[in-house]
C-alpha cells in the first residue's frame, strides 16, 4: 500500500488523543495531595486507587485491541475517548473513596484502547523505518499530557477547586472526537479504515488472537514491557508526592518541577526512535537495532538508585528525568517490535498485550510502592527501579531477541 503523503499530519492529530489520554489520567497524580487530604487517604490507599485503574486497564486492553482490529480504528477510538472523557468528568463529582475507585475503573477500561489505537495508526500510515519514530511521536503526546497536567490542573484547582480540574480536562476528549473523524475522512479511504472483511479460504487469513497468544516471542515482549514500564509508572504517579514528601515543597512548586521529567521523556523517546532508525539505515536488521537501543536505555537507567541521595529538588528532578528518559527510549522500541514481528492485521491486539502488561505491572507495584514508602521511604523503591530496565533487556534478548537478525514478519493483509 502506498503511504499517504499526509501521514505525519494524520498521525499528529491522533497523537493529540494520547496527550488527552494521559492528561486525564495524570490529573489525579497532579492533585493527589489535595484529593488525599480531603478523603484522608494513606499512601497505601492511594496505591489502591492506582491499582483499580491499572487492573481495569490491563484486563480490558486485549479486548480493546480486538475491537479496534474488528470494527476499525475510527469507530473504536471515538467510542473509547467518549467513555473515558465522561469518566474523567465524573471524577470531579465523587463524594468518597468508592466513587473515586469506580471512576478510575471506568477510566482504565476505556483508556486501554488509546495505545493499541496508536499502534494501529502507526502501522497503517507509516513506513517500517518510520515506526519507532511514530511511537516516539506518540510518546511525545503522552509526555505532552504529563507536562500539561501539573500546571493546568494546579491552576484550575487553585482557582475553582480540584473537582473542576477533572471536569475541564475530561471535556477535552469530547472536542477531539469530531476533529479526528474529520481528519480521517480527509485521508485516502484505503488508509482511514480497513476494507470490509471478505471470506477467506481456511488457513489463509490473519493469525487469530489465540494463535498469537501461543507465541513465546509475544510473551517475552509482555514480560519485558512490564518490567520496563514499572519504572515509568513510578515516576508518572509518584513524582509530585515524592517532591512534596521528600523536599517539603508546596503543591504548586512541586508540580512545576514535575513538568521537567515528562519533557525529557519525550526527548528520550525521540532519541530511542532516531537511534534505531540510524542503525537500520546502516544495515542493522530492525529487531536487532531495536534490541540494541533497549540495552543503551537500560544502562542509562541504572543511576536511578542514587535519586534518594540527591539533596535539592532541582537535582532530584534531573535524576528522575534521566530515569524516565532512559525508560522511554526502551519503550518506543519495545512497542514497535510487535509491528515488526506480527504485521498489521492484528497490530492493535499485539500492542494491546503490552498495554495489558503495563496495567498489570502498575496494579501490582502501586500498592507495594505505597506500602514500602510508608514503612521505609523511597530508597528501596529507587534501588529496584534502577535494575528493572536491565532485567527487561535480558528477557527481551533471550525471548524476543534478534537471533539470526531476521525479522519474523507475519504479513496478513
Amino acid at each position: 500500500m502506498k503511504p499517504s503523503p499526509y501521514r505525519w499530519v494524520v498521525l499528529s492529530v491522533f497523537v493529540l488523543c494520547s496527550a488527552i489520554n494521559y492528561l486525564d489520567r495524570q490529573t489525579l497524580a497532579t492533585l493527589a495531595p489535595l484529593v488525599r487530604a480531603e478523603f484522608r487517604l494513606s499512601n497505601a490507599q492511594y496505591g489502591l486507587i492506582l491499582s483499580v485503574f491499572s487492573i481495569a486497564y490491563a484486563a480490558c486492553a486485549p479486548f480493546a485491541g480486538m475491537l479496534i482490529d474488528r470494527i476499525g480504528l475510527n469507530r473504536a477510538i471515538s467510542l473509547a475517548v467518549g467513555v473515558w472523557s465522561c469518566a474523567g468528568i465524573c471524577t470531579g463529582l465523587t463524594r468518597g473513596l468508592g466513587g473515586l475507585l469506580g471512576c478510575r475503573g471506568v477510566l482504565g477500561m476505556s483508556e486501554a484502547a488509546g495505545i493499541p489505537g496508536a499502534g494501529k495508526a502507526i502501522y497503517r500510515y507509516l513506513l517500517p523505518l518510520e515506526r519507532a519514530l511514530g511511537n516516539a511521536c506518540n510518546q511525545a503526546g503522552v509526555s505532552l499530557g504529563l507536562i500539561l497536567a501539573p500546571p493546568l490542573a494546579t491552576w484550575i484547582a487553585m482557582r475553582y477547586g480540584w473537582r473542576q480540574a477533572f471536569v475541564i480536562t475530561g471535556s477535552l476528549g469530547l472536542i477531539w472526537i469530531p476533529l479526528w473523524n474529520l481528519t480521517a475522512r480527509a485521508a485516502e479511504p484505503s488508509l482511514s479504515e480497513p476494507s470490509p472483511s471478505k471470506p477467506r479460504p481456511s488457513g489463509s487469513g490473519p493469525p487469530t488472537p489465540l494463535d498469537l497468544l501461543r507465541s513465546p516471542r509475544l510473551w517475552a515482549l509482555v514480560a519485558a514491557n512490564a518490567l520496563n514500564m514499572s519504572v515509568y509508572s513510578l515516576w508518572t504517579n509518584w513524582t509530585t508526592l515524592y517532591l512534596v514528601d521528600k523536599h517539603r515543597l508546596a503543591l504548586a512548586e512541586a508540580n512545576w518541577y514535575a513538568v521537567i521529567p515528562p519533557l525529557v521523556a519525550a526527548l528520550g523517546g525521540f532519541g530511542g526512535g532516531w537511534l534505531s532508525l540510524l542503525w537500520m539505515r546502516a544495515g542493522v536488521p530492525a529487531l536487532a537495532a531495536r534490541t540494541r537501543v533497549c540495552l543503551v536505555g537500560a544502562l542509562l537507567a541504572m543511576p536511578t538508585a542514587l535519586i534518594p541521595l540527591l539533596p535539592t529538588p532541582g537535582l532530584t528532578a534531573a535524576g528522575i528525568s534521566l530515569s524516565i528518559m532512559a525508560v522511554s527510549a526502551v519503550s518506543v522500541n519495545v512497542y514497535t517490535i510487535p509491528l515488526d514481528l506480527f504485521g498489521g492485521a492484528r497490530a492493535a491486539f499485539t500492542v494491546s498485550m503490552l498495554v495489558a502488561s503495563y496495567g498489570a505491572a502498575q496494579a501490582l507495584v502501586s500498592p507495594a510502592i505505597g506500602a514500602v514508602v510508608d514503612a521505609h521511604g523511597y530508597g528501596p523503591v529507587c534501588l529496584m527501579a534502577a535494575v528493572m530496565p536491565l532485567a527487561a533487556y535480558a528477557v527481551l534478548r533471550s525471548g524476543a531477541g534478534p537471533g539470526d537478525g531476521a525479522v519474523n514478519m507475519v504479513e496478513c493483509e
